[in-house]
């Protein structure tokens, strides 16, 4: 059943990568670049850290942190966009940056127990078959202190097919995706046991489970982030939790 779910996955994200890749690529150029970075780095430690970077779909966190001579792992379940994150890289190749992108499930992850000083994902566990193992395994990765920061929003009282061009701005991405798409992404979600959660409260409970430290809940991020209604406006309220080993 989880095997079917996660095919499921790939397969719309395969038909988003395109697109997905082209609004990351404007997104990485605009002044969210800088939003962005000033709520990452306000957590990470002055020195490089090597970071994992999961459902790091077309590359936007991972060329964002490269930047600041971080080394980072990006990985992706979708083939798809993994590729478009790894073209994208050739383009900034001049100026010599620290990624690795490939193809692997958040869930099972490849790398050894301690590996990162840092964990970070966006808008990723909201679409997961199973979060709570995606959780055990970003712990086991982590250093001893690292640090856990995952953006993210409770999309399980969203319904995109539903939203209207009323609720969005003229030149927002979801207006231009196919509507069967659209109803399939809201299919695939109402079918997660994450969607009828209640967020970011269950995340809590989970990671305090998982012996977690300093756990702590930013429910203010949206109003930093998205301060306009243009292309990159998210409508749902987003979160960040942050969390150490």
């Amino acid at each position: 059943m989880e095997t079917k779910i996660k095919d499921r996955i790939v397969n719309y994200w395969t038909k988003r990568s395109e697109n997905f890749a082209q609004l990351r690529q404007e997104e990485l150029h605009s002044y969210m670049s800088e939003l962005w970075l000033t709520e990452i780095t306000k957590y990470l430690p002055q020195r490089p850290c090597k970071i994992l970077d999961v459902g790091t779909g077309t590359g936007f966190f991972a060329n964002l942190l490269a930047q600041y001579h971080h080394e980072v792992e990006g990985i992706d379940l979708t083939a798809s966009m993994i590729e478009q994150a790894k073209q994208s890289l050739t383009k900034l190749q001049q100026h010599d940056y620290k990624i690795n992108f490939q193809v692997m499930d958040a869930e099972n992850l490849y790398f050894a127990d301690n590996t990162f000083d840092v964990v970070i994902s966006r808008n990723l566990t909201w679409t997961l078959p199973n979060p709570q193992k995606a959780y055990s395994e970003w712990y086991r990765v982590l250093k001893p202190q690292g640090i856990l920061l995952n953006f993210d929003a409770d999309y399980g009282n969203e319904q995109f097919y539903q939203q209207t061009p009323q609720q969005l701005p003229p030149n927002h991405a979801h207006l231009s995706v196919q509507p069967q798409l659209m109803q399939e992404c809201d299919l695939i979600k109402n079918s997660l046991e994450i969607s009828h959660k209640l967020r970011p409260q269950w995340d809590l409970h989970i990671l305090k489970q998982l012996q977690f430290q300093k756990i702590s809940i930013d429910n203010t991020l949206g109003e930093r982030i998205y301060k306009f209604q243009d292309k990159f406006y998210n409508p749902a309220p987003i979160f960040l939790i942050y969390a150490t080993k």
